[in-house]
């Protein structure tokens, strides 16, 4: 199940739309649905996350916590809506276009994508690209 809870006023407008979507990387990755909590806040909030758990005193767009188990999803994934928006500006696409790409990244990692080199830098954002486009 993938749920949405909100640390910020930011609220997704079509949870269902998403949520279906999400669904439908998951199963084409051939990977299980289990519980996925994406959790929408502020820089303030995610840079604690980031202190507290990965001794990173740094802004970050998502931190994203896999308790995968096998073949079956699941995890906790935050994300900081100012971030999203700032780099929305930066990279010269619309929000939710963003947003979209942040939202699946973090299901990407779960089911086995690393982004730590820039050849699997280039992997992951294939596959975000990949996913956007079956919902744009």
């Amino acid at each position: 199940m993938i749920s949405f809870n909100y640390e910020t006023e930011f609220k997704l407008q079509n949870e269902d739309e998403i949520t279906k979507w999400l669904s439908s990387v998951i199963a084409e990755e051939k990977f299980n649905e289990g519980e996925v909590n994406y959790i929408f806040c502020n820089d303030e909030y995610l840079v604690k996350l980031n202190i507290e758990f990965l001794n990173h005193n740094t802004l970050t767009d998502i931190i994203s916590f896999d308790y995968t188990m096998g073949k079956q999803i699941n995890g906790e994934i935050y994300i900081s809506i100012e971030r999203v928006r700032e780099n929305a500006v930066d990279f010269n696409v619309d929000f939710e276009t963003e947003l979209r790409r942040v939202m699946v990244h973090g299901i990407l990692h779960y089911c086995g994508y690393k982004d730590k080199t820039e050849r699997h830098q280039a992997e992951i954002r294939l596959k975000e690209n990949y996913y956007i486009q079956q919902v744009s």
